[in-house]
């Protein structure tokens, strides 16, 4: 990044040898559990090439070079599998390169950065051909706004019949995620069935770099645009969209179906609900704030954290009328669970609370993700719930209560 990016940031300026220093001893999961979501959707084979390159990061500025040359070494893994006629084994390729591109350009937080546009296109052009190996229909979207425009894809389930109407569910990303964040194979939600729309919002991935910045609430307008679009496809059932996000996505979320009714149920997990988003930009890793500062596109952070004040839930969550579902580490570092209480108890909505004790943020409890995927499943399939809050201890035994 360039010594004006590097130096726009009090926080950033003060604690980089600090950050390189956790590196270091903590590796890439430093922050949130990375490798774990990149073997999650690569799969088992990714784990060798994980292995090498952490074991050569050792500060930030490591990160997107190592990701970006194992990229490179896979896309050329898959150039010579597809030449040779070996589809499944270049999808494999193209899939893990697409996902590494996306890794480098996580560390690089600005504008006009020649190496992030490249590993941009290369990250496209690698999905394009995983798309084209991966043996099910995935389609990319393009929704215009502002005379811009978000880019979605569209993921439907194989085998469907002549006719036939799916539930779809809308996916948005957490800050530090993109809409390529899905399994390669063995999604959970095209595996029964339903269809999966994954949209980079405003401020995410290539819907940032074609101009959009985040605002406070312009996530709302992308979600009617969503709707939009998902009601004229006629393998869609109208009747059964929902929303599911995680992290920053549980603050954009709530705006999403508290703004726009044709969505019948929303589920998240992990945590950013603290009004004004204190926590997560002054008492977590400074990678958080400078890449939100990318997102909505400040270069002055007086300014920005003006911005942060708007950036709260308070009396958006009294709105929301369709079943909401949260998921939450009772120890979260970016959110107090206070916050999380009061905003959920403001919903007139059916709501069901998880509380995972002494999980943070990124929870490790290999329950938390099945429980917001198959509640989702079943409530937009009309199973009915009970209202109440339920805190699961570190023995596993739940304790449940009502609202």
């Amino acid at each position: 990044m360039r010594i004006e990016t590097e130096r726009k940031m009090k926080r950033w300026r003060e604690q980089r040898w600090i950050l390189d220093q956790v590196i270091q001893s903590r590796g890439i999961d430093w922050d949130q559990g990375r490798t774990g979501k990149i073997i999650r959707n690569c799969g088992p084979t990714v784990e060798k090439d994980l292995t090498e390159l952490c074991s050569r990061i050792k500060k930030f500025v490591d990160i997107p070079r190592e990701f970006s040359q194992a990229a490179a070494r896979r896309e050329e893994q898959g150039r010579l599998a597809e030449a040779a006629g070996k589809s499944t084994e270049a999808r494999d390729h193209y899939y893990i390169a697409s996902c590494f591109y996306t890794n480098a350009m996580w560390a690089v937080y600005e504008d006009a950065n020649r190496e992030r546009i490249h590993w941009q296109e290369r990250k496209r052009a690698c999905y394009d051909k995983f798309i084209a190996y991966a043996g099910r229909p995935i389609e990319r979207v393009e929704l215009l706004y502002d005379g811009k425009k978000v880019q979605a894809l569209l993921h439907l389930p194989p085998g469907r019949k002549a006719g036939e109407k799916v539930p779809c569910v809308m996916y948005i990303p957490g800050m530090d995620g993109v809409k390529e964040d899905h399994p390669a194979s063995g999604d959970p939600f095209i595996e029964r069935g339903f269809a999966l729309l994954s949209v980079d919002c405003p401020g995410h991935g290539e819907t940032r770099e074609g101009g959009i910045k985040c605002t406070a609430s312009n996530v709302e307008d992308v979600g009617k645009l969503v709707a939009d679009y998902l009601v004229t496809r006629p393998e869609i059932d109208a009747d059964r969209l929902g929303v599911m996000a995680s992290s920053m996505g549980s603050y954009w979320a709530p705006r999403v179906v508290a703004a726009e009714k044709r969505f019948k149920a929303c589920a998240v997990s992990g945590v950013c609900m603290e009004p004004g988003q204190f926590a997560i930009f002054n008492m977590s890793s400074p990678t958080f704030k400078l890449n939100y500062m990318y997102m909505a596109g400040y270069d002055d952070e007086a300014a920005f954290d003006e911005f942060c004040k708007t950036l709260s839930l308070e009396g958006v969550t009294a709105k929301i009328t369709c079943p909401y579902m949260v998921v939450a580490g009772e120890d979260d570092e970016h959110c107090d669970m206070k916050f999380v209480y009061k905003l959920m108890g403001e919903a007139p909505a059916p709501k069901l609370l998880y509380v995972f004790e002494g999980e943070r943020h990124s929870i490790r409890n290999p329950k938390a993700r099945p429980l917001v995927i198959n509640w989702l499943i079943d409530t937009l399939l009309g199973k009915p719930f009970k209202s109440e809050i339920i805190r699961i201890d570190t023995s596993g035994k739940e304790t449940r209560r009502d609202w």
